[in-house]
């Protein structure tokens, strides 16, 4: 699975010097949508889900800062508020460089949540968000918040201490298909978001273009964000996509947006048979329920 060169690419300054790169896919003359990641993974391996866009749509991809294809910086500036102000910044410097249009965002996990915050900080930017199984903590006496919070400190031990190096790209594929999480993806999804979250290490090898600590941060912060928004707080059209919260063993991603949904009255949808990265493992069903959410607002 190889993914097209885009038809343009900038390197965009943050104000903190964090750099990100830009980069124009689909079509021109469409409306435009914006997409992006969650934590330690990189956009481009995602391409089974966002290829679906490409006839019909201006399409935006940026990696989150410090992962895929830009630039390690400092851990100093890896942190929620930072990455909330970067989806403005890429706002912004998709409108300068290619003109206002209609636009939306689709954006999961981490970078969903950075979506709410940019949102809930700067107002509205978009016409629609779509926010596909952001990891939210439940509140006190939700019964999903114990197992969400055991979920986020599982993950903030295992990024710590997890492969970082590798020969090649070929082995971090098969490590991601002998996981639980990993067995469900679509083919060919392996090798492509084992080749876009590795790069060349100077030493040989290749090693993961987020450094593990970075990743670990990201899922320690999670625990204590605080993020339980309400759809009245959020402007513009928002669609709450999730993991399927009744399959046998669900993700606790899938109970946690499913109260969210309950709580703030979110337009909700769940993907049958799918856990957290459910734009890995059911790409077409993902895109599907995007689709019809822009066109039923009229974004098409």
């Amino acid at each position: 699975m190889i993914v097209p060169q885009p038809s343009a690419a900038i390197d965009v300054a943050t104000a903190d010097g964090a750099i990100l790169r830009l980069r124009r896919h689909g079509n021109p003359q469409g409306p435009r949508i914006f997409v992006s990641h969650g934590n330690g993974f990189a956009i481009d391996g995602y391409f089974p889900f966002w290829r679906r866009f490409l006839d019909r749509f201006d399409v935006v991809a940026f990696d989150m800062r410090n992962h895929g294809q830009n630039p390690a910086g400092d851990i100093a500036g890896h942190d929620y508020p930072h990455m909330a102000g970067d989806i403005e910044v890429m706002w912004q410097a998709a409108r300068d460089e290619f003109g206002a249009r209609p636009s939306a965002g689709l954006f999961h996990s981490m970078s969903a949540q950075s979506a709410v915050l940019q949102a809930l900080a700067t107002g509205q930017r978009f016409e629609a968000l779509v926010l596909f199984d952001p990891p939210n903590v439940p509140p006190q006496g939700d019964p999903s918040r114990k197992p969400m919070l055991a979920y986020l400190r599982r993950l903030v031990e295992w990024a710590a201490g997890r492969r970082s190096h590798f020969a090649d790209p070929a082995e971090l594929a098969r490590d991601y298909a002998a996981t639980g999480a990993g067995r469900g993806w679509v083919t060919g999804a392996h090798a492509l978001v084992a080749r876009t979250v590795l790069r060349p290490d100077p030493r040989g090898g290749w090693s993961l273009a987020c450094p593990r600590e970075f990743e670990s941060s990201m899922y320690a912060q999670g625990i204590t964000l605080g993020l339980w928004p309400r759809r009245a707080d959020i402007p513009g059209a928002v669609k709450l996509v999730g993991a399927d919260p009744d399959r046998a063993r669900p993700s606790p991603t899938a109970l946690s947006n499913r109260a969210l949904a309950r709580d703030g009255g979110f337009d909700y949808a769940a993907i049958p048979g799918t856990g957290h990265l459910l734009q890995l493992e059911a790409p077409d069903a993902c895109a599907d329920a995007a689709l019809a959410f822009l066109e039923g607002i009229g974004l098409r």
